[in-house]
């Protein structure tokens, strides 16, 4: 299985930005579907953004045309662009790697994204 540490979360101000990444250990990261959740204090966890092996992506409506997901096989590294960002985007931001065969998921740590005035 693969692990992964998400970094680049913090404070930013409504309508700013910031870029996670999450680097991936092990070989064979460019099978993997990755993917970006998000869980808000007393919420579940929601999908934010997924990228396939082939790179195809897919965004829920609440992030659509302000997040932007991307992956870098030769770096083993994962991306979420988050522009326009609103204090409802406030949560704890978890990546997320399947393997295409076992279908098994694994989980980075989670990092704190903050978005207020």
């Amino acid at each position: 299985q693969v692990q992964l540490v998400e970094s680049g979360g913090g404070l930013a101000q409504p309508g700013g930005s910031l870029r996670l990444s999450c680097a991936a250990s092990g070989s064979a990261f460019s099978i993997y579907s990755m993917g970006w959740y998000r869980q808000a204090p007393g919420k579940q966890r929601e999908l934010v953004a997924t990228i396939s092996a082939t790179g195809s992506t897919n965004y829920p409506d609440s992030v659509k045309g302000r997040f932007a997901i991307s992956r870098d096989n030769a770096k083993n590294t994962m991306y979420l662009q988050m522009n326009s960002l609103k204090p409802e985007d406030t949560a704890v931001y978890y990546c997320t790697a399947v393997h295409p065969m076992t279908r098994f998921r694994s989980w980075g740590q989670g990092t704190q994204v903050t978005v207020s005035s």
